[in-house]
């Protein structure tokens, strides 16, 4: 079992950045690959970004690559994504998610996912 806290999110103007955590407990957490998705109101859960147990491999949805990037201290069991150049699109909850899976994690299906946060809002001002 394991399980995830996100936090960071917040209010920010058009083009600024911000960084989300993804704070884990229980299981080993290393052993684990990350995603982190986002919803926005009205929508579908949204694929962001993976990253692999071991910190080589990461893996972007086309509309953040560039301006978004994914890594992970497993000794402090936390992921991060740096969000920079945000967009008013880019509003949504963001949840982290975890699986044992790396090919769950780059499929960005949702239900794939074993493990999930509760969320953090991220709204982007124009």
């Amino acid at each position: 079992q394991v399980q995830l806290v996100e936090s960071g999110g917040g209010l920010v103007q058009a083009g600024g950045s911000l960084r989300l955590s993804c704070l884990a407990s229980g299981s080993t957490f290393s052993r684990y690959a990350v995603g982190w998705f986002r919803q926005a109101p009205g929508k579908e859960r949204e694929f962001v970004a993976a990253i692999n147990w071991s910190d080589v491999r990461t893996y972007y949805a086309e509309s953040v690559k560039g301006r978004f990037t994914i890594s992970r201290n497993n000794a402090k069991n936390t992921v991060y994504l740096q969000m920079n150049s945000l967009k008013p699109e880019d509003s949504a909850v963001y949840y982290c998610a975890a699986d044992h899976s790396w090919g769950t994690a780059v499929s960005g299906a949702p239900n794939g996912y074993d493990y999930w946060g509760q969320g953090t809002q991220v709204t982007v001002s124009s």
